[in-house]
């Protein structure tokens, strides 16, 4: 059964959803999974594989059906740390086990880093850390034009310029993007609806992968951190953004099945191989 439950932090109504007991029945603890700027109606299909884990999904603060009372937009991975440091407190207490995917990678290792004792081991899945590239300057005008055609020309001009950043093989030329593919090449609108408040596009998501980890707490930190990939992700921007990270801290990247949304059932029409990929996730948080 899924109970799903409000946390009143300043400036936001966090809602998360627990399956299974609190404490867990087996002595294992909760295993908390995290997005971003996805939300936990992403996680479905994986927890259904994890049935004999307590599993603790939420919604980020203003996204999904958590609300924010602080006046911001920004999606900060250290403003996000503390919701789910209180959070914790709320299940408990720690430690806990921790899967983050993407943005959500990177909330988690500023959780472990501001809070290492709430987490026994954290696995960071193809976390978009753009500052730890070799290419970090020209990454990053690549992003920023993602988000001025998303600012200048709509949701369709965006989406395929974040698309062709997402799916660029090795490092970026200076002038990526500043020619922009069109939107129709990916099946997307050219129209512009007016709206900007996509938060994968506009600039709310900019502290996420502006983020820069602290190397040092996360090499002496109590929690064991696990950088990883999906072997189908080889060569792009977060598999590079991760094999660097790793690289920083002395560690191996543990390869998972599929790719950047490997964990995936039909939640968004982009099924990955959540019933290998939970398997793996399984392996990696046994330590093999």
């Amino acid at each position: 059964m899924t109970e799903t439950r409000t946390l009143e932090v300043p400036g936001a109504s966090i809602v998360y959803d627990v399956r299974g007991p609190l404490p867990p029945a087996d002595g294992q603890p909760p295993l908390v999974l995290i997005g971003q700027p996805m939300d936990a109606s992403g996680f479905g299909t994986l927890a259904s594989y994890l049935a004999d884990r307590t599993v603790v999904t939420y919604d980020p603060r203003g996204l999904g059906r958590s609300t924010r009372t602080d006046g911001s937009t920004a999606q900060d991975p250290r403003v996000q740390a503390e919701d789910l440091h209180a959070l914790v407190g709320e299940l408990g207490g720690g430690p806990v086990d921790l899967f983050g995917s993407s943005g959500g990678a990177i909330t988690a290792l500023a959780w472990v880093t501001a809070h290492p004792q709430d987490v026994r081991t954290v696995v960071a899945h193809e976390p978009p850390l753009i500052e730890v590239l070799p290419d970090a300057a020209e990454a990053r005008a690549a992003s920023a034009r993602v988000d001025a055609a998303y600012a200048e020309r709509g949701w369709g001009w965006g989406m395929a310029a974040f698309i062709a950043f997402t799916s660029w093989q090795g490092p970026f030329p200076a002038d990526f993007l500043t020619e922009l593919p069109d939107p129709a090449t990916f099946g997307m609108p050219g129209d512009d609806d007016g709206s900007r408040d996509d938060p994968l596009l506009s600039d709310a998501s900019d502290q996420v992968v502006a983020y820069e980890p602290d190397v040092e707490a996360l090499r002496s930190s109590a929690t064991r951190v696990v950088l990883a990939a999906g072997i189908e992700s080889e060569g792009i921007v977060t598999w590079r953004t991760t094999h660097a990270l790793a690289e920083r801290l002395g560690t191996q990247v543990a390869v998972f099945p599929s790719n950047h949304g490997g964990f995936l059932g039909d939640e968004f029409g982009m099924p990955g191989q959540p019933e290998a990929f939970a398997a793996r996730l399984r392996e990696v948080l046994a330590g093999s």
